[in-house]
Protein backbone atom coordinates (compact mmCIF):
# COMPACT_ATOMS: atom_id res chain seq x y z
CA UNK A 1 0.00 0.00 0.00
CA UNK A 2 1.62 3.46 -1.03
CA UNK A 3 1.88 6.03 1.91
CA UNK A 4 1.05 9.36 1.78
CA UNK A 5 3.86 11.62 4.40
CA UNK A 6 2.98 14.70 6.03
CA UNK A 7 5.57 16.88 7.15
CA UNK A 8 5.96 18.39 10.85
CA UNK A 9 7.67 21.28 11.50
CA UNK A 10 7.81 20.92 15.32
CA UNK A 11 8.27 24.01 17.79
CA UNK A 12 10.60 26.06 15.49
CA UNK A 13 9.83 29.11 17.14
CA UNK A 14 11.73 32.25 18.26
CA UNK A 15 12.73 31.93 21.40
CA UNK A 16 13.77 28.43 20.96
CA UNK A 17 15.72 28.96 18.09
CA UNK A 18 17.28 31.67 20.41
CA UNK A 19 18.85 28.67 22.98
CA UNK A 20 18.96 26.29 19.67
CA UNK A 21 22.36 24.29 18.59
CA UNK A 22 22.69 25.36 14.63
CA UNK A 23 19.59 26.94 14.37
CA UNK A 24 20.05 28.23 11.01
CA UNK A 25 21.49 25.11 9.33
CA UNK A 26 18.16 23.44 11.07
CA UNK A 27 16.31 26.28 9.81
CA UNK A 28 17.75 25.77 6.81
CA UNK A 29 16.99 22.15 6.12
CA UNK A 30 13.46 22.53 7.44
CA UNK A 31 12.73 25.31 4.78
CA UNK A 32 14.28 23.16 1.70
CA UNK A 33 11.41 20.10 2.87
CA UNK A 34 8.61 22.55 2.98
CA UNK A 35 9.29 23.99 -0.30
CA UNK A 36 9.74 20.30 -2.00
CA UNK A 37 6.85 18.91 0.02
CA UNK A 38 4.54 21.46 -1.29
CA UNK A 39 5.54 21.37 -4.62
CA UNK A 40 4.78 17.71 -4.50
CA UNK A 41 1.47 18.54 -3.10
CA UNK A 42 1.93 16.49 0.96
CA UNK A 43 0.58 18.42 3.75
CA UNK A 44 2.79 20.74 5.67
CA UNK A 45 1.90 20.84 9.45
CA UNK A 46 3.13 23.23 11.70
CA UNK A 47 3.06 22.04 15.59
CA UNK A 48 3.48 25.33 17.80
CA UNK A 49 3.74 24.83 21.55
CA UNK A 50 2.55 27.28 24.12
CA UNK A 51 2.68 27.16 27.93
CA UNK A 52 3.34 29.67 31.25
CA UNK A 53 7.05 30.91 29.50
CA UNK A 54 5.85 30.17 26.28
CA UNK A 55 3.41 32.57 25.98
CA UNK A 56 0.90 32.14 23.28
CA UNK A 57 1.08 35.54 21.09
CA UNK A 58 4.34 36.90 22.36
CA UNK A 59 7.52 37.72 19.59
CA UNK A 60 9.41 34.32 21.28
CA UNK A 61 6.06 32.15 20.90
CA UNK A 62 5.59 32.88 17.12
CA UNK A 63 7.37 30.48 13.87
CA UNK A 64 10.45 31.58 12.90
CA UNK A 65 9.95 34.11 9.77
CA UNK A 66 11.53 31.40 7.28
CA UNK A 67 9.03 28.57 8.79
CA UNK A 68 6.14 30.59 9.15
CA UNK A 69 3.16 29.03 8.14
CA UNK A 70 1.33 30.28 5.39
CA UNK A 71 -2.40 30.40 5.40
CA UNK A 72 -2.84 27.19 3.48
CA UNK A 73 -1.20 25.43 6.06
CA UNK A 74 -2.47 23.69 9.19
CA UNK A 75 -0.88 24.85 12.65
CA UNK A 76 -1.37 22.16 15.67
CA UNK A 77 -1.35 24.47 19.12
CA UNK A 78 0.18 22.06 21.63
CA UNK A 79 1.16 22.07 25.49
CA UNK A 80 3.08 18.84 26.21
CA UNK A 81 5.91 17.38 24.45
CA UNK A 82 3.64 15.02 22.90
CA UNK A 83 2.46 16.41 19.82
CA UNK A 84 -0.40 14.59 19.63
CA UNK A 85 -1.50 14.47 23.36
CA UNK A 86 -4.95 16.75 23.40
CA UNK A 87 -3.89 18.09 19.92
CA UNK A 88 -6.30 17.16 16.81
CA UNK A 89 -2.90 16.06 14.91
CA UNK A 90 -4.02 12.49 14.72
CA UNK A 91 -7.66 14.02 13.22
CA UNK A 92 -6.14 15.98 11.00
CA UNK A 93 -3.62 13.58 9.31
CA UNK A 94 -6.56 11.08 9.07
CA UNK A 95 -8.28 13.51 7.24
CA UNK A 96 -5.37 14.08 4.61
CA UNK A 97 -5.52 10.52 4.43
CA UNK A 98 -1.31 10.20 5.77
CA UNK A 99 0.11 7.06 6.52
CA UNK A 100 3.83 8.46 7.31
CA UNK A 101 4.97 11.39 8.90
CA UNK A 102 8.06 13.08 8.34
CA UNK A 103 8.98 14.62 11.33
CA UNK A 104 11.54 17.88 12.05
CA UNK A 105 12.10 20.20 14.62
CA UNK A 106 13.19 21.51 18.33
CA UNK A 107 14.34 19.85 20.76
CA UNK A 108 15.46 16.26 19.73
CA UNK A 109 15.23 14.72 22.90
CA UNK A 110 11.81 16.47 24.40
CA UNK A 111 9.26 17.16 21.84
CA UNK A 112 11.04 15.42 18.70
CA UNK A 113 11.27 12.19 20.20
CA UNK A 114 8.10 11.80 21.74
CA UNK A 115 6.26 12.70 19.02
CA UNK A 116 7.71 10.63 16.77
CA UNK A 117 7.18 7.63 20.02
CA UNK A 118 3.24 8.84 19.99
CA UNK A 119 2.92 8.77 15.82
CA UNK A 120 4.59 5.19 16.22
CA UNK A 121 1.94 4.27 19.04
CA UNK A 122 -0.94 5.99 16.58
CA UNK A 123 0.00 3.33 13.75
CA UNK A 124 2.11 6.02 11.71
CA UNK A 125 4.87 5.20 9.79
CA UNK A 126 7.76 7.43 10.74
CA UNK A 127 10.85 9.86 9.05
CA UNK A 128 13.12 10.83 11.21
CA UNK A 129 15.30 13.74 9.78
CA UNK A 130 18.57 13.24 10.79
CA UNK A 131 19.63 17.05 9.92
CA UNK A 132 15.95 18.50 10.73
CA UNK A 133 15.83 18.50 14.43
CA UNK A 134 18.21 20.22 17.07
CA UNK A 135 18.35 21.07 20.57
CA UNK A 136 19.41 23.28 22.74
CA UNK A 137 22.96 25.00 23.18
CA UNK A 138 24.71 23.36 26.48
CA UNK A 139 26.08 24.81 29.20
CA UNK A 140 29.60 23.86 30.47
CA UNK A 141 29.76 22.34 32.74
CA UNK A 142 26.26 20.76 31.56
CA UNK A 143 24.15 17.31 33.08
CA UNK A 144 23.52 16.74 29.39
CA UNK A 145 24.83 15.18 26.75
CA UNK A 146 26.62 17.65 24.20
CA UNK A 147 23.93 18.49 21.71
CA UNK A 148 25.54 16.66 18.59
CA UNK A 149 25.88 13.74 20.96
CA UNK A 150 21.92 13.84 21.67
CA UNK A 151 21.03 14.28 18.14
CA UNK A 152 23.41 11.44 16.91
CA UNK A 153 21.95 9.49 19.84
CA UNK A 154 18.31 9.52 18.64
CA UNK A 155 18.98 9.20 15.40
CA UNK A 156 20.44 5.67 15.93
CA UNK A 157 17.42 4.96 18.51
CA UNK A 158 15.18 5.23 15.59
CA UNK A 159 17.31 3.89 12.92
CA UNK A 160 17.50 0.07 15.28
CA UNK A 161 14.00 0.78 17.37
CA UNK A 162 11.24 -1.42 15.76
CA UNK A 163 7.40 -1.02 16.08
CA UNK A 164 5.41 -3.96 14.94
CA UNK A 165 3.53 -3.35 10.99
CA UNK A 166 5.22 0.42 11.10
CA UNK A 167 7.89 1.20 8.48
CA UNK A 168 10.50 3.57 10.72
CA UNK A 169 13.37 5.65 8.44
CA UNK A 170 16.39 7.88 9.34
CA UNK A 171 16.96 9.82 6.66
CA UNK A 172 19.13 12.92 5.70
CA UNK A 173 17.12 15.49 4.14
CA UNK A 174 18.30 14.60 0.60
CA UNK A 175 16.91 11.47 0.82
CA UNK A 176 13.47 12.64 1.98
CA UNK A 177 11.02 11.79 -1.56
CA UNK A 178 7.27 13.11 -0.83
CA UNK A 179 6.80 12.16 -4.45
CA UNK A 180 7.05 8.34 -3.53
CA UNK A 181 5.03 5.91 -2.48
Amino acid sequence: MPNTAALLVIDMQNALMAVAHRPAETVATIAGLRARAKAAGAPVITVQHGDDELVTGTDGWRIVPELAPGKDETVVPKNSADSFLDTRLDEILKALGVTEVVVTGFATEMCVDTTCRSALAHRYDLVLVEDGHTTSVRPDPSPYVPADESIAHHNTIFRTISFPGRRIRVLPAAEVDFTAS
